[in-house]
């Protein structure tokens, strides 16, 4: 198997959206009151992903037909083409904004393996070898879904999903389920945060902390994988632990977000859920600001 040159995101809303000394450096109108410079993602010249792009996915370990339908729902929200004002769709369009970016996504095979073939503890050269088990070519993305019993490497303590390549030039991503190991870390705002101000979490869309969770960290990588694939796209930073589209806008999914406040968000008047965006079947997510490469702002759906 091809080696893999590949960068962990921090996804982890705790560490960046609480401690304010972790990203000094960076300009953002998150942690402070006065006016700040522009947030810029720089592009490095290199290839990007676009036109139609197929999504394989492999669901490692126990997941119910419910969470797969969450999640799969989302990703095929991400092109669902409804005119709605929050749609999943529309956040997916500041994608297009970018520079040599023009793609739509498509789910394509799906393979589970609930008998944990690779056993409960992964390394992270096995995320590739499970990205691997599906067909991969430059068209392709390959999405690796740890349920909540297993391990990952890194998991919990600098990162809640990874994105990267391999030298033969294919895109692979990974998010893991963190209901049972980190809510307060890889799921929030569903969760209270291990630091911080002990506000009280919101409520899930979906009634599944560690699912909703997910789509907020799978959306991440995915806009990371699209803009920055091969280490060389859209990033502020070290190419080694880059800011990317979604990273750099950590914590912010509403107006008026500041260090351990969501922002002004949607709630479901029935059952008091938050969400921002809405997908196919009416069925509801809160997704992440996403950089704006027109306004070089956090761009959010309310």
């Amino acid at each position: 198997m091809a080696s893999s040159r590949r960068f962990s995101i921090f996804v982890s809303f705790l560490l960046l959206s609480f401690l304010p000394d972790l990203t000094s450096a960076v300009p953002r109108k998150l942690f402070s009151l006065v006016q700040q410079q522009p947030l810029i993602l720089k592009y490095h010249n290199g290839p990007l992903l676009k036109g139609n792009i197929t999504l394989n996915l492999v669901w490692y370990g126990n997941f119910s037909p419910i969470q797969r339908s969450i999640l799969v729902d989302f990703l095929q929200s991400l092109n669902s083409h409804t005119h709605m004002p929050h749609s999943v769709s529309s956040w997916w369009q500041t994608i297009q904004k970018y520079k040599g970016v023009s793609c739509t996504l498509a789910v394509g095979s799906q393979i589970l393996d609930q008998d944990y073939s690779l056993g409960k503890l992964l390394k992270s050269s096995d995320i590739v070898s499970l990205a691997s088990k599906s067909k991969h070519q430059r068209n392709e993305i390959n999405v690796v879904f740890t349920a909540t019993d297993v391990g990952v490497e890194g998991f919990c303590m600098s990162r809640c999903g990874t994105h990267g390549s391999t030298q033969s030039k294919w895109a692979y991503a990974w998010v893991g389920n963190s209901e049972t190991q980190c809510p307060g870390q890889c799921a929030w705002p569903f969760h209270q945060p291990i630091y911080g101000p002990q506000t009280p979490p919101l409520v899930s869309p979906n009634g599944d902390v560690g699912i909703d969770g997910m789509v907020i960290n799978l959306a991440t990588v995915l806009a990371g994988t699209v803009t920055n694939p091969f280490d060389n796209g859209y990033f502020q930073g070290s190419a080694n632990a880059p800011l990317e589209a979604v990273t750099a806008c950590t914590g912010i999914f509403g107006r008026g977000a500041y260090a351990g406040y969501p922002g002004e968000v949607l709630v479901d008047g029935t059952t008091g859920a938050s969400y921002n965006a809405v997908g196919v079947d009416g069925r509801k997510y809160l997704l992440p600001a996403m950089w704006d490469p027109q306004t070089s702002t956090c761009k959010t759906l309310v």
